[in-house]
């Protein structure tokens, strides 16, 4: 169950920033990654309630693992914005862009379990389940904040 609520938020959150970049664009701002960034960690930092050692060895690892995830979604993300693109998909085009999406979802549970594993040698049991409910959190309130700002 685990598993399945990270890989849903990183797959949820990566859709997301880039969801949030191109509607930011279009209005002529541009989305401040490094920004969001700095926001999440310090976010994480308080909600998990991590110590500074902690944090000096969990944020450059959680840092890498999101931009892992964030690579490995990226064919899903070019196919997608793709398919819509093109005037007449055909069938075959639309399970092409499926199958990749589902192939980058087991790709992206390969790196949560990876990193999953180097987490649990940083945080006890407790901070990692305050992890998963710190992201969920942090996403609702992203997405509250975003929609005011239209």
């Amino acid at each position: 169950m685990y598993k399945i609520f990270i890989i849903t938020f990183a797959t949820f959150s990566f859709l997301l920033t880039g969801s949030i970049s191109a509607h930011n664009k279009q209005q002529g701002r541009q989305f401040d990654r490094k920004a969001f960034i700095e926001k999440r960690n310090a976010y994480l930092i308080e909600e998990v309630g991590l110590t500074s050692e902690e944090t000096a060895k969990f944020i450059p690892l959680y840092d890498e693992f999101q931009r892992k995830k964030f690579e490995v979604g990226q064919r899903c993300r070019k196919l997608s914005k793709e398919i819509r693109e093109k005037k007449n998909a055909t069938p075959a085009d639309y399970t092409h862009t499926v199958d990749e999406c589902v192939g980058v979802k087991l790709k992206e549970a390969k790196v949560d379990k990876e990193y999953y594993d180097k987490f649990k040698k940083i945080l006890s049991p407790e901070k990692l389940y305050r992890l998963t409910n710190a992201e969920y959190k942090f996403a609702r309130e992203f997405m509250k904040g975003s929609g005011n700002r239209k």
